[in-house]
């Protein structure tokens, strides 16, 4: 049997002192289910910052404790960017997307050895 994931909203704005209460919410609202999904609701976030990715990053964790599996939902290109730019899109991946629809990052080339032959 599937069930609907459960929802869990961020607010607009998260400071580092929100973090600890959030997680302590998600750890409530997940203590004694069964296993299964959160989604974070993240659509409110105005003006992401890596205290916001700080938040989703540690919301992960703590569903992962309970045995749940997060997932954000409803970010907007700003969080998607700083997600990618701190190197967190796999950490953090969005609801709905798939991994050949992400677009490529910009300025990344490959550096290798001149000596060594391609492969």
């Amino acid at each position: 049997m599937v069930t609907s994931p459960i929802p869990f909203a961020v607010g607009a704005t998260v400071t580092r002192a929100d973090i600890p209460v959030l997680c302590a919410d998600l750890a409530e609202l997940l203590r004694g289910r069964a296993p299964g999904v959160v989604a974070c609701e993240v659509g409110a976030v105005d003006r992401p910052d890596v205290v916001t990715v700080e938040a989703l990053a540690r919301l992960r964790l703590t569903a992962r404790r309970h045995g749940w599996r997060l997932v954000v939902r409803d970010a907007g290109p700003g969080l998607l960017r700083l997600v990618e730019l701190l190197g967190l899109t796999d950490a953090l991946g969005q609801s709905g997307r798939q991994p050949e629809q992400r677009e490529q990052a910009l300025g990344v080339e490959e550096v290798g050895d001149l000596g060594d032959p391609p492969g």
